[in-house]
């Protein structure tokens, strides 16, 4: 008698982590990860945030803490500060008592939240999002529940930025009620963002065609060390009256990556419905996960919370992001200086972790098989992963490469 799990079939590897890996058991002794989506110090190791750090030492010492479940909604020191980081400590929606937040794990949980709740409660099932876009997206909003994914257009391959001309017409043909998954800042992958004339462009048509917007805050702070300025795009849509959500992850920020500290953001167009949505939220989250871990949200509420000690982390996101922007003005320096063939411009113009190199996947797969340099098919790359040590090594790989297999 066969097994019942015979008719599982095997599922495909997931990208990053498979090459993740692939480096790890990489003997080469100049080999370089370009494809994990982490945080690297210029010596090529996490960084603990020295905030982050000290915070940790604190609540080991507190013997007033315990680890008793935290509520369904988590901590509300948590999700009430990450909500007015978000939306601006002057929006009118905080003052009007029209939000909500919730503590999930990480941005992704919140994403699954968000689309579990949208689908369930308000029967949306069409969801767009860019293309490209992180992986993750499509797989959460189908498990959530909804059924008819779109793509809108985003990248524009031979112009290495956004093809806004395609995006605008592909959102003016949406339905009505479709969900549009909008990257807040420092898009993933592509690290190009619109800039405030596009983003209220796409805000008349999304208004005009009545789509609800879904924000996706991986990276504020993190992408230009400007916490107000990562903001705008949210804030922005807010100010015109804007229904939505918005899943915010602190695993850049902070560094807290395993920790899975995350917040669901919900603004409404009056408190009325509040109470409802938070108790289906409640009951929703309930059948999930039952309550969410504190470790992580204790030292990103204490944060938040402590004039002194957010200094101390804004400064934090300043070396992070600040260190990325030097690793792009030195990789495209390099390629101009080399001679290397097409322009290179676009690196220090997208922003964040991620550069979209324009690459080919022939030209990935020599990086990877010849030099030891690992990134992904699509020719994304994490500036982290570059550093004083390897970046004159993976530019020459570059242009070599280019060379070898023009496009």
């Amino acid at each position: 008698m066969s097994s019942r799990f015979s008719v599982v079939k095997l599922g495909p590897p997931i990208e990053v982590f498979a090459l993740n890996k692939a480096y790890l058991d990489d003997k080469y002794e100049k080999k370089v990860n370009l494809s994990v989506g982490a945080y690297r110090t210029d010596d090529g190791v996490p960084w603990v945030l020295p905030v982050v750090r000290k915070m940790e030492k604190n609540m080991a010492c507190d013997e007033t803490l315990n680890h008793e479940y935290l509520p369904v909604l988590g901590l509300d020191a948590l999700s009430s500060a990450a909500t007015k980081m978000l939306l601006g400590p002057e929006s009118s929606a905080l003052s009007e008592g029209r939000t909500i937040g919730v503590q999930t794990l990480s941005g992704t949980g919140a994403l699954r939240l968000g689309a579990e709740f949208l689908a369930r409660h308000l029967n949306y099932r069409t969801f767009y999002y860019s293309i490209p876009t992180w992986e993750n997206h499509k797989l959460v909003f189908l498990n959530a529940g909804f059924n008819d994914p779109r793509e809108y257009r985003y990248w524009d391959p031979k112009n290495r930025n956004i093809d806004f001309e395609g995006l605008i017409e592909d959102l003016k043909a949406a339905p009505e009620d479709s969900v549009i998954i909008l990257h807040a800042c420092a898009h993933n992958p592509t690290g190009s963002d619109p800039t405030k004339e596009q983003w209220m462009k796409i805000a008349d048509v999304m208004e005009e065609k009545k789509l609800f917007p879904f924000f996706d805050s991986a990276y504020q702070g993190f992408a230009s060390g400007d916490l107000e300025k990562d903001a705008w795009a949210v804030r922005y849509f807010v100010s015109r009256g804007f229904e939505m959500c918005c899943a915010q992850s602190f695993a850049k920020n902070f560094g807290l990556y395993n920790e899975r500290v995350g917040n669901l953001a919900l603004v409404l167009k009056d408190s009325q419905s509040l109470p409802q949505v938070k108790s289906q939220l409640t009951l929703t989250v309930r059948g999930m996960y039952s309550n969410p871990p504190n470790h992580g949200g204790r030292i990103v509420a204490a944060v938040l919370n402590n004039q002194e000690l957010y200094g101390e982390w804004t400064d934090c996101v300043r070396v992070m992001a600040n260190r990325i922007l030097s690793m792009r003005s030195g990789l495209k320096e390099r390629l101009q200086r080399l001679g290397t063939p097409g322009s290179w411009e676009h690196i220090t113009e997208q922003i964040g972790m991620f550069s979209f190199t324009g690459l080919t996947p022939r030209q990935v797969e020599h990086l990877v098989n010849e030099y030891h340099i690992y990134l992904l098919k699509s020719g994304r790359i994490n500036m982290c992963g570059l550093t004083t040590k390897n970046i004159d090594y993976v530019a020459t790989a570059i242009h070599e490469t280019v060379l070898k297999f023009p496009e």
